[in-house]
């Protein structure tokens, strides 16, 4: 039976994960792909860390270089994350005639075009599908299973963390530090949260999701972010009452003249979606194309077996190529480089969208119609307002759902509005709307 050989870079929480599946699955893996997968060689800086596993000592070393440098490694699996030296490592083992697999969200959003051009050049595969979506195959989906469709739109819950926070938020009436403490202590989020809470994250992943999308080259520091750590219970809890939930959504829908939104932020949407449903460290991405309409692909975002068995699935994609002698079958976008144009995107000022306005102000006469006024003078119209009872110091929320707008002029209407004196010098806080998720 034919023997492929495979090298990891990253011996951490998803390595471990790809290796016990290698082991516990090797007669299935078999089975599947016609050869033999062999674990050749690991490299890591930390090779006494404590591990649910154990190698050989003969396939350890701390130098990366070991590993790509082996003429008998077929493919590479990077899974150090960040941008260097991951990068440099990628782009060796693709120099050098080797297929690559990762599961590096923020270098493939930020450098995946040169990435993906020295691999089409090159002539080896790439394979990311661990990089969006953890076990969820998302990549694969769009890049094969909706390769006939024309692409319209992507709503994502991308990241596990902040979806746990919100649901914890929404279905337990705690405040946003105590949630997130709490996920500390379940290991759900880092030490230092500022990647997930902040949006990040989530923006890295749907970069890839908008580039295989879409066949674009999308500039990262072009899309809009905005995290969750301004969301309050008292937010959560009016969103339900109008019928709403608010979750952390990846954005990117085309008007069909070539301009593509992408935008990463908090959003109320209906509690009648599917997305609504979507609770916990739990991920979907709900696609529509041209010809199939809607689609929801659902699970877990993150985790060492999800993500590894991710991996473990593009090693075995990778290897039916090399046995079949499959060259450029699928390409790392799924369409050649020279078809890859930079994306337009529509200005975040430009998106139009329905609008969630908490305001604090005193309690007396009039206050409504002065917010409201400002509004109107910036072509912003009410759908919906609640203004609760009396509150501590005689402030009371005042909250108000809008009808479509323009986020330039939702912008200059909440600038003049926090500057009144009936608002004590609190800030609003605006949630985007998205009743149409299609």
């Amino acid at each position: 039976m034919k023997k492929l050989n495979i090298g990891l870079i990253g011996w951490g929480t998803v390595g471990t994960g790809m290796i016990q599946i290698m082991q516990k699955n090797s007669q299935l893996l078999e089975k599947r792909l016609g050869a033999h997968l062999v674990l050749k060689k690991v490299a890591d800086l930390d090779l006494l860390r404590k591990r649910d596993i154990s190698l050989l000592p003969e396939m350890l070393t701390k130098k990366a270089d070991e590993v790509i440098d082996d003429p008998d490694i077929d493919i590479l699996v990077e899974l150090i994350g960040g941008i260097e030296p991951a990068k440099q490592y990628i782009l060796k083992a693709i120099r050098k005639g080797k297929h690559v697999v990762t599961a590096n969200k923020a270098l493939l959003a930020m450098h995946g075009d040169e990435i993906f051009k020295e691999a089409e050049s090159y002539g080896v595969d790439l394979g990311f599908e661990a990089s969006v979506g953890g076990g969820i195959p998302v990549i694969r989906v769009i890049k094969e299973g909706l390769s006939s469709n024309s692409m319209i739109s992507i709503y994502g819950i991308l990241n596990g963390t902040t979806n746990y926070i919100l649901t914890k938020m929404l279905n337990e009436n705690k405040d946003f530090n105590e949630v997130l403490a709490e996920a500390q202590k379940l290991g759900y989020a880092e030490a230092d949260p500022s990647l997930d809470i902040e949006g990040i994250d989530a923006a890295h992943k749907l970069a890839i999701l908008v580039a295989i999308s879409f066949g674009k080259k999308i500039d990262f520091s072009k899309i809009a972010i905005e995290g969750i750590k301004d969301i309050t219970l008292l937010d959560c809890m009016f969103a339900k009452e109008f019928g709403y939930c608010i979750k952390l959504l990846g954005i990117a829908k085309t008007d069909g003249r070539g301009v593509i939104e992408v935008r990463v932020h908090p959003t109320l949407i209906p509690l009648s979606h599917s997305l609504a449903s979507v609770d916990n460290v739990f991920n979907a991405i709900y696609l529509t194309g041209d010809a199939t309409g809607p689609i929801m692909v659902y699970g877990k975002g993150a985790g060492m077996m999800p993500t590894g068995s991710a991996v473990v699935s593009d090693i075995i994609e990778i290897g039916r190529n090399i046995i079949s002698g499959a060259k450029k079958r699928l390409l790392p976008l799924g369409i050649a480089k020279k078809w890859v144009e930079e994306a337009k995107l529509l200005p975040f000022d430009e998106i139009q969208t329905p609008y969630y306005i908490r305001f604090s102000a005193v309690d007396r006469p009039g206050v409504l119609s002065k917010i409201s006024g400002i509004l109107g003078n910036e072509d912003i119209s009410i759908a919906s307002v609640i203004q609760k009872g009396r509150a501590v110091e005689g402030m009371v929320p005042i909250v108000m759902l809008t009808h479509e707008a323009k986020e330039k002029n939702i912008k200059k209407a909440i600038e003049k509005i926090n500057k009144l004196d009936i608002t004590g010098g609190t800030k609003a806080t605006i949630i985007r709307i998205e009743n149409n998720l299609s």
